[in-house]
């Protein structure tokens, strides 16, 4: 009896066994399961479900479910706001950031056949989560491409000067402009927020005559606007005078005009009663006027033309000045 169990215990442990690893591998497979089947979507992401290479679902963030083995999850982050770096890297994003210049990316030819250096920024976000993963082969550097084609393309229509001063945000709207259209056309699935100009330059190697240029520049500005304001005292106080002048002469030649067609009307008056009585008119006359002349003589003595005879007229007014 004793050699029976004996014999008999080797087969009951070897059953138990198998019916371990069994439940074992069973276990295993079945985490497997569990932990391929249920994943865990971002808050700024979705989740785009591929089942046997086919698109099926997009999922929102949160904990969703997949078929294990036969589906697979891409997450794309379309809440995040994403960046493209032209011509400089950023090595080190702390407070003393470090850059890394990228000159190949960065020197362009304007308009006016000058080159500049021009570092940008385009900012980006992620809107059609299907076409960004499907439509084109690595959207991304299609970006990148399209970006420097374009910003080549805007810079060639301003001269160097309007590209470093004045124009810098014109020209990052019409990139803006362009590169999102193109995106469009290309179906990227990418849409484009902001486009930066971070930097513009000349080149090293002329830098200075570009700045001695810029200053003289500013110099004839400064004159110019000097000119302007000199301009704007002088010419509006020599317009008023020329005015106060034009109308002092205009009320002159008024006077002038209304005196003597005052003086017209008196002589037709004193001519229409030189008519009607001649030799008495006369007598008016130059009693009129000796009236008027007499008084402003003073002390002289008026005689004819003998030196004998004197006005009594005078002589009387002589005496009553005497008297007085």
């Amino acid at each position: 009896m004793a050699e029976e169990n004996n014999s008999q215990n080797p087969l009951e442990f070897l059953k138990g066994f198998k019916k371990n690893i069994l439940l074992f591998i069973i276990l295993i497979l079945g985490g497997v399961i569990a932990f391929t089947s249920f994943f865990t979507v971002q808050p700024e992401e979705v989740g785009v479900v591929i089942k046997l290479g086919k698109f099926s679902r997009t999922v929102e963030p949160g904990l969703n479910f997949k078929l294990p083995f036969i589906e697979t999850v891409y997450k794309v982050p379309v809440e995040r706001q994403q960046k493209l770096e032209f011509g400089f890297r950023t090595r080190n994003a702390d407070v003393k950031s470090e850059f890394e210049t990228r000159p190949d990316e960065s020197l362009m030819l304007t308009g006016d056949l000058n080159l500049a250096n021009v570092e940008w920024v385009v900012q980006y976000r992620i809107d059609v989560p299907y076409n960004f993963l499907f439509k084109v082969r690595n959207p991304e550097m299609t970006l990148r491409d399209l970006s420097e084609a374009c910003m080549r393309q805007v810079v060639g229509d301003y001269t160097v000067t309007e590209v470093i001063t004045e124009r810098r945000t014109e020209i990052a709207i019409k990139l803006k402009k362009l590169l999102h259209d193109l995106a469009n056309d290309y179906s990227l699935g990418i849409t484009v927020e902001e486009v930066v100009l971070q930097d513009v330059n000349p080149p090293s190697q002329v830098r200075d005559a570009f700045n001695a240029e810029n200053e003289a520049q500013q110099q004839k500005e400064t004159l110019i606007n000097q000119a302007k304001s000199e301009y704007n005292k002088v010419v509006p106080k020599a317009k008023g005078q020329a005015e106060e002048t034009i109308q002092k002469a205009e009320g002159y030649a008024t006077k002038r005009i209304n005196n003597a067609k005052g003086e017209v009307a008196r002589f037709n008056e004193l001519y229409s009663e030189y008519i009607k009585a001649p030799d008495v008119t006369k007598s008016r006359i130059y009693l009129e006027t000796m009236s008027r002349i007499l008084p402003l003589l003073g002390n002289k003595i008026i005689t004819d033309d003998k030196g004998s005879n004197v006005l009594p007229l005078l002589q009387m007014q002589m005496q009553n000045q005497k008297g007085q």
